[in-house]
């Protein structure tokens, strides 16, 4: 990309674009020239979504999942069972284990994975909060965290600190290939997953 040939406002759309995951220079450049071309009616409206969203939605004062209310549907059904808790690494991946109709207990999000080489410590993730949440009545952890460098380091500490709480630690089984994202799991393989898990 020669940036010489680009006004600064289209190069600074194109270098936010690059922040988001998963957007390299050519998807970045690609989406800043959708957006240029669009009219004044559509842009206002993604700004508007974009700045509603971020000032609406909130984390759930129990699960960290997140939530316009200050808990999340999951948390608030009465019918879901309280004794398990799913930690996942992200909120996504809730929908993609919901979908499998195969999990009737609750969840954890952590926002994120302890990543050392990104900065990334326990601190930084929703980690004590889950402790918090262990009590008498919970009988089982289960780790459906995807099977990464980061994953299995995130796994083994979290085993270390709830094992001695006297609670079941279980992970989702490896029907899940490693380096891949939960998200992106078909629901039969991730039904099996955690139909599989295993006490760790």
């Amino acid at each position: 990309m020669d940036t010489l040939l680009y006004p600064q406002a289209l190069l600074k759309l194109i270098e936010e674009f690059q922040k988001l995951p998963g957007i390299g220079p050519k998807s970045a450049q690609r989406i800043a020239f959708h957006i240029i071309k669009q009219n004044e009616n559509n842009v206002k409206n993604l700004y508007k979504s974009i700045i509603d969203a971020k000032e609406v939605i909130k984390l759930c004062s129990i699960c960290c999942n997140i939530s316009t209310q200050e808990k999340c549907n999951i948390c608030s059904n009465i019918n879901r069972d309280k004794e398990n808790i799913c930690v996942v690494s992200e909120a996504s991946d809730i929908i993609a284990i919901e979908k499998t109709k195969e999990f009737f207990g609750t969840y954890h999000v952590l926002h994120g994975l302890i990543s050392p080489i990104e900065g990334i410590g326990p601190d930084k993730l929703k980690i004590k909060e889950l402790i918090s949440r262990i009590n008498s009545e919970t009988k089982e952890i289960i780790l459906a965290i995807s099977p990464s460098v980061e994953g299995e380091t995130t796994t083994l500490y979290l085993k270390k600190l709830i094992k001695p709480l006297n609670v079941k630690v279980t992970r989702i089984a490896f029907g899940i290939p490693v380096g891949s994202e939960l998200e992106y799991s078909d629901t039969i393989t991730l039904a099996k997953a955690i139909e599989g898990r295993r006490e760790i």
